[in-house]
């Protein structure tokens, strides 16, 4: 390999002479250059050295600042040694950063054999970079469609039977999320599905099982309430028709539940994934509300008189136990009432000193009285800007929040 050009930059060196005369008896064109006047060059009208020799008694962010503005005037990143000039002490902080050196004596075979070993083993390095970036520019893409992909997945619009408003955020921590949330009809409207999952770990393994998790809760649902309706038989007595009602809904969402359950059991045991549910079927009509809450955190419903009710969870996380029992339960959301729903990345939001946000302080946000979900979920989002300031998301996020409104806001609607 043969240095055709040379760029040499220092300031006042006896040495930077000596090696400008030993690399131009090599037949190398050597151009003797201070800092400064690299640094005023304009980019793309100078011709491109081979190789860029620098004083080792520069700064190590000069000289940073001297390769990056050499490759931009000449659109070509140059081989880069530096040298010694008198301290071999300088030498130390460029080797830590990780370029390569030369010492004297200056001896012409000496400095065009070590001169061509470093600019083979930048160019290797060079060529392992540019194809790093461009596997990472690739990587980059393929998690931008995975991230439309899974947007996919979350619901277009909430539903909004009358008198009722729902509302949801999702912030993932990454490209991709292992949160999700869903709300749907069922009944042809009569009933409303309302699901918040938290898929344990995050990126794309997550991804994909939260995707899995949440096509089987929603088809195994949809499936066996129309089987369930369809097996209905009158019963006599509003009493009675509501409680026969409950117990399908429970039976509609135990097996949804199980059937998921199952599935993960037998076909992705191996994966370890699991995720915690909260999956509950609400009543618009009466508020009646029958859930199964899948070890995940628990839900707060808030009473117009600002009482708060947790949902606690009654039984395990989907996918960590083979013949697991999930028991339902029920709760009645009155006029006035507001039901939200979270994941741990709320609550585990940490702060630059890793301190969470805590439960308390989520429920205490809850009861300061938001006047509906939207107020509610903004004030929310709020204190977590605030609690995390300069620190990075360290979960996904997800909140899905819903409303009753008191008779009388019903009625100035």
């Amino acid at each position: 390999m043969n240095m055709q050009s040379a760029w040499l930059i220092s300031i006042g060196s006896a040495n930077a002479d000596r090696l400008g005369a030993v690399l131009a008896t090599a037949g190398t064109a050597v151009r003797h250059l201070r800092p400064e006047a690299v640094l005023r060059q304009q980019p793309q009208r100078t011709e491109a050295p081979d190789l860029l020799l620098i004083n080792a008694n520069l700064d190590v962010d000069l000289v940073r600042r001297l390769v990056t503005w050499t490759t931009r005037l000449t659109n070509r990143k140059p081989a880069v040694v530096v040298f010694v000039d008198e301290e071999f002490a300088d030498l130390e902080r460029h080797v830590l950063a990780g370029t390569d050196y030369i010492v004297p004596p200056y001896v012409t075979t000496q400095v065009r054999d070590r001169l061509v070993s470093s600019s083979l083993r930048q160019a290797v390095r060079t060529a392992v970079q540019d194809r790093s970036a461009a596997d990472l520019l690739r990587y980059e893409r393929e998690l931008a469609i995975g991230r439309e992909i899974q947007l996919g997945f979350l619901p277009d619009g909430l539903p909004a039977p009358d008198g009722w408003d729902l509302t949801a955020s999702y912030r993932p921590a990454r490209e991709v999320s292992g949160d999700f949330y869903d709300a749907f009809e069922l009944l042809g409207g009569r009933r409303i599905a309302l699901v918040v999952a938290d898929v344990c770990d995050k990126g794309v393994g997550a991804a994909l099982f939260m995707a899995l998790i949440r096509t089987l809760l929603r088809y195994t649902a949809v499936y066996l309430d129309m089987g369930a309706r369809q097996g209905t038989k009158t019963v006599f007595g509003v009493a009675a028709a509501r409680e026969a009602e409950r117990r399908r809904d429970e039976a509609v969402l135990l097996r949804a539940v199980t059937a998921t359950n199952d599935y993960l059991m037998k076909n992705h045991m191996l994966q370890a994934y699991f995720a915690t549910v909260f999956f509950a079927i609400l009543d618009p009509a009466s508020g009646s509300l029958v859930y199964v809450n899948c070890g995940h955190n628990a839900p707060l419903l808030r009473r117009a008189d600002g009482v708060v009710v947790e949902l606690h969870p009654t039984g395990p996380a989907l996918g960590l136990v083979a013949e697991p029992e999930f028991a339902p339960a029920r709760a009645i959301v009155l006029m006035g009432d507001l039901l939200f729903i979270y994941t741990d990345g709320v609550s585990e939001a940490r702060d630059p000193y890793g301190r969470f946000f805590g439960e308390q302080r989520v429920t205490s946000i809850v009861c300061d009285g938001a006047v509906d979900v939207f107020d509610l979920v903004d004030c929310v989002e709020q204190a977590l800007a605030r609690h995390a300031g300069a620190a990075d998301q360290s979960d996904d996020i997800t909140m899905l929040a819903v409303h009753r409104r008191p008779a009388m806001a019903r009625t100035a609607r």
